[in-house]
C-alpha cells in the first residue's frame, strides 16, 4: 500500500509540474500581433531617445564622441551591445537597441578613422543595414572574440517572440 501511495503521489506531482510548465510557456507565448506591437512600441521609444540625444548634441549612442574619434574598442562595444537584442547567450553585458540611425552612423564613421578590424565591422553593419540578422549570433561571437570574451558566447538567434519579450523588459 505504501508503494502505491508513493507512486501515485510522484505521478500526481509530475503531472502537476508538467501542467504548470505547459501553462506558463503558453502564457509567455506572444501572438504575432503582440510581437508587432512590442516591436513598434520599442522602436518609438528608441526614436524618442535618439531625438533627445540629437537635441543634446550627442551621437546616437548618447555620447559626445564624434565619428572621427571612434576606436576599435568603441566599434566593438557598440556592435556587441546592439547584438544582444538578437542573440541567445547565458550572460549579456550591455544592451543598446538596434536602430537604423545607429547602424548608419557607425558605417559612415568607418570612412573617418583608421581601425584594425574595419572590414569586420563593415561586413556586420552592412548586413544589419540591409535588415539581415540571420547570423547575428556569429556576428556577436566575432566581436566577442575580438574582445577576448570568455563568458557569454552566443548560442543562437532569438525568435521574434523572444526578441519582443526582451525589448519589453529592457531599456533602449
Amino acid at each position: 500500500m505504501k508503494k502505491w501511495v508513493l507512486s501515485t503521489t510522484v505521478l500526481l506531482l509530475a503531472a502537476a509540474g508538467i501542467g504548470w510548465y505547459l501553462m506558463s510557456t503558453q502564457a509567455e507565448a506572444m501572438t504575432e500581433q503582440e510581437v508587432k506591437e512590442a516591436m513598434t512600441e520599442s522602436a518609438e521609444k528608441a526614436d524618442e531617445k535618439l531625438q533627445t540625444y540629437e537635441e543634446e548634441g550627442k551621437n546616437p549612442f548618447g555620447s559626445e564622441q564624434s565619428q572621427s574619434e571612434l576606436t576599435d574598442s568603441d566599434y566593438q562595444s557598440y556592435i556587441h551591445s546592439m547584438s544582444h537584442q538578437k542573440v541567445k547567450a547565458n550572460k549579456k553585458w550591455g544592451f543598446t537597441e538596434i536602430h537604423p540611425d545607429r547602424i548608419d552612423w557607425l558605417l559612415t564613421g568607418l570612412d573617418q578613422t583608421t581601425l584594425t578590424h574595419k572590414q569586420v565591422y563593415k561586413e556586420i553593419l552592412t548586413k544589419w543595414q540591409a535588415g539581415d540578422f540571420s547570423t547575428a549570433d556569429e556576428d556577436h561571437n566575432r566581436i566577442w572574440t575580438l574582445q577576448n570574451g570568455n563568458v557569454g558566447k552566443s548560442t543562437g538567434v532569438l525568435t521574434p517572440q523572444e526578441e519582443a519579450q526582451l525589448l519589453k523588459t529592457r531599456k533602449n
